[in-house]
């Protein structure tokens, strides 16, 4: 599997548990909000074996609770379920962050319990993709993992990240209601010197206040983050 990042300690990435988080290279999104953005090509690429992570949680077993899979997008790569069984042979808990495009696969990791949390991005509403993930996907295929998820019977979020450019209340109304009373948070873009569009603008203190008023009266389930 491509591992361009490795981040050896995260208290934040995987909810109450301690984890490691692996990068992995390749996206088949552009979105010009991305602060991983230089894992999107394929260019110039500067990997991490995998047998240096097997090791790392060798030394790390009673220590680590688990693994978080992000990327980049970790289901374009080919080799991920087997990568993963790997893990969960270890003894470790796996979290992946994922941007739904690839409900094929991610039925697979369900099926065969080889993911024991999954954190989905939903972009935007899903027929105007492309205003931020760069990309048309199907929407029959992200409509389906949402569905997968929801049902899996396993801990998950949804989340979007907000855009003052791009997501007003109406918009983000209607990407609340695709989760239909489902754990989801809304998070303010932050603008930084890895995303690719510096025009975009992140939602003030004051504007994050009004939204998640606004939004807990239809949707008490989303939770605003960073205000």
């Amino acid at each position: 599997m491509k591992i361009a990042g490795f981040q050896k300690l995260t208290l934040l990435d995987y909810p109450s548990k301690v984890a490691c988080i692996l990068f992995t290279q390749g996206c088949n999104f552009k979105c010009p909000y991305c602060q991983n953005s230089g894992l999107i090509g394929h260019e110039n690429e500067v990997l991490i074996p995998e047998e240096e992570i097997f090791e790392y949680l060798k030394k790390r077993k009673g220590v680590l609770d688990g693994v978080v899979v992000s990327g980049g997008e970790p289901t374009v790569q080919k080799d991920l379920a087997i990568f993963i069984k790997k893990v969960k042979e270890m003894g470790f808990l796996v979290k992946l962050d994922t941007n739904g495009s690839n409900p094929d696969l991610l039925k697979k990791l369900i099926d065969e319990k080889l993911v024991d949390y999954i954190a989905m991005d939903i972009k935007n509403i899903l027929t105007l993709y492309k205003e931020v993930a760069g990309v048309s996907p199907s929407v029959n295929k992200l409509e389906e993992s949402i569905n997968l998820i929801k049902n899996s019977g396993i801990d998950h979020e949804f989340r979007t990240t907000i855009i003052k450019n791009i997501h007003d209340i109406n918009k983000i109304k209607k990407i609340c209601e695709y989760v239909d009373g489902d754990t989801f948070f809304l998070q303010n873009f932050e603008q930084s010197e890895n995303v690719c569009d510096k025009k975009l603008e992140s939602f003030s203190t004051e504007e994050l206040i009004k939204i998640n008023k606004i939004i807990k009266k239809e949707f008490p389930n989303v939770t605003v983050r960073r205000i």
